[in-house]
């Protein structure tokens, strides 16, 4: 079952957090060949996907062997952030195809006050 897990985002900022996984012995989990997504919609039935980091586009890294998922969405798409709360959770897909869902929860946006107007 996927850990609940809220997170906050500054809009306008990068947001960035590091994550490791680790098995029931307390190992880090080996990452190598795994594929990850994470989606955030304003409800979990929404159909507009509002961002997505997944390792295709760069957004989600592993170290591998270290058990450790980095997440980082530019400033360049978080400024585009026009919502206060929303839904995500972030999938891991194995090379042999089994999905876990390692985390969920809630978004909630920090509206920005800096601004290029």
């Amino acid at each position: 079952m996927a850990e609940i897990y809220d997170i906050r985002i500054d809009q306008g900022a990068t947001f960035q957090k590091l994550i490791l996984w680790k098995d029931a012995d307390g190992n880090p989990v080996d990452l190598t060949g795994f594929t990850a997504r994470m989606q955030i919609r304003r409800r979990v039935h929404s159909d507009e996907v509002l961002a997505e980091a997944t390792t295709e586009n760069g957004y989600i890294v592993f170290g591998d062997d270290q058990g450790t998922i980095e997440i980082s969405i530019p400033a360049s798409v978080t400024e585009g952030f026009d919502f206060k709360r929303g839904v995500y959770d972030l999938e891991l897909e194995s090379s042999g195809g089994i999905v876990t869902r390692l985390i969920q929860g809630c978004v909630y946006v920090s509206r920005e006050v800096t601004r290029d107007d």
